[in-house]
């Protein structure tokens, strides 16, 4: 009986472990655009690692709250963490361009040669990680060190307004129009980000004393003639 009493105890302390760890199903790519296939995926706290597919796709096990960590020699290290209600994860890596990189993710089979030569000739701008931000708030505070706030407010370091001395919101400009807010912009949709500070903001007048954020986006380019 005692036997029976200890192993019931173990499986009680077991099973709790199991049960706190599920499958999570996921896409890498670069550019934006193309798969990543033959990186190693793993999950920080669950010690599995898997090899994404040709589709860049990848299915690991996590456990709650878990990291999953990406690191090869021609992409920038990425830790994405993985929050309760997530069952499926992209990610974006920024490839290192060198000519050896160009090399070793063509012969592992990261990316094809001719989508690499393409990519490095014609998706400069789509070269970020932008798409791994939630929103474009946190997208702007983990890029720029000059942007300060919380919550849908952005400051940028530096700036006061004149009658205060507590800075005020900059000023928003998405795709050449004035903006009072810039949660609606998706980061995965933007081409480019700009900061401007007081010093080079004379054209857009006195409303812009606290700094500029110019913000283009993928679709805004596209219209744009002669883009």
């Amino acid at each position: 009986m005692r036997k029976l009493a200890v192993i019931a105890v173990c499986l009680l302390m077991i099973l709790p472990a199991f049960s706190q760890t599920r499958v999570v199903k996921g896409k890498i790519t670069t550019f934006n655009r193309y798969p990543v296939q033959n990186v190693e995926v793993t999950s920080k706290k669950a010690k599995s690692a898997v090899m994404t597919d040709s589709l860049g796709q990848f299915e690991l096990v996590c456990s709650e709250k878990d990291v999953i960590m990406i690191k090869t020699k021609v992409f920038d290290p990425l830790n994405k963490r993985v929050i309760p209600k997530d069952d499926y994860v992209s990610a974006n890596l920024i490839f290192k361009d060198t000519r050896k990189n160009r090399e070793i993710a063509t012969d592992l089979g990261y990316i094809k040669s001719e989508q690499l030569s393409y990519a490095l000739a014609h998706l400069s701008d789509e070269n970020n990680n932008f798409c791994n931000y939630s929103d474009v708030f946190t997208l702007l505070r983990s890029n720029f060190p000059e942007i300060q706030g919380t919550g849908e407010v952005v400051y940028i370091r530096g700036q006061k307004s004149i009658s205060s001395a507590m800075p005020n919101e900059a000023v928003y400009e998405v795709d050449g129009m004035i903006v009072s807010n810039i949660s609606f912009v998706n980061p995965c949709e933007i081409a480019t980000i700009k900061i401007l500070r007081s010093g080079g903001t004379a054209i857009y007048g006195t409303q812009a004393v606290n700094g500029v954020v110019i913000i283009e986006t993928k679709g805004h380019r596209i219209r744009t003639p002669g883009q």
